[in-house]
């Protein structure tokens, strides 16, 4: 498998979100489970038992993103005219026309348009120009791309 690629910017949305947990939320919860012990019986106390189970999501997110961090490779892929991470992409399929920007694995987000590195699309366009044709399989067959434009 690839390195943990991540963009400068995707980098940044981590520490922060790592920082919010352990300053702000974990804060919150040690406080809330301390509220719950308070009221009593434990085995019956149901706002304790979801804080217990929220912790321990919460403490296993942390871990998750310190992990994305330490190990993470930092790139800014614009080689010119070539697709590399951080690249935004505009791809012609049929009659549509579609625009993403690759990023690394950790820094997904389908919904705005952010696919990997590692998914099919995401690695038939690596280093590929403006111009040049790429064909993936999907599910439901071949699926056919030009690269309109690369920026």
């Amino acid at each position: 498998m690839n390195k943990n690629l991540i963009t400068p910017a995707g980098l940044e949305k981590l520490k922060k979100e790592v920082n919010e947990l352990k300053i702000i939320k974990r804060p919150e919860l040690t406080e809330r489970i301390k509220n719950a012990k308070e009221l009593g019986d434990l085995s019956e106390n149901a706002d304790y038992q979801d804080a217990k189970e929220t912790q321990g999501f919460m403490e296993g997110r942390i871990l998750e993103l310190e992990n994305i961090i330490k190990t993470a490779t930092v790139v800014d892929g614009k080689t010119g005219d070539k697709i590399g991470i951080s690249s935004i992409v505009k791809l012609k399929s049929g009659d549509n026309i579609i625009e993403y920007t690759i990023v690394g694995a950790s820094e997904v987000d389908l919904l705005n348009k952010r696919i990997s590195n590692e998914s099919p699309l995401g690695s038939a366009l690596m280093d590929k120009k403006a111009g040049d044709k790429i064909t993936i399989e999907t599910p439901s067959g071949k699926a056919k791309y030009e690269i309109l434009k690369v920026s």
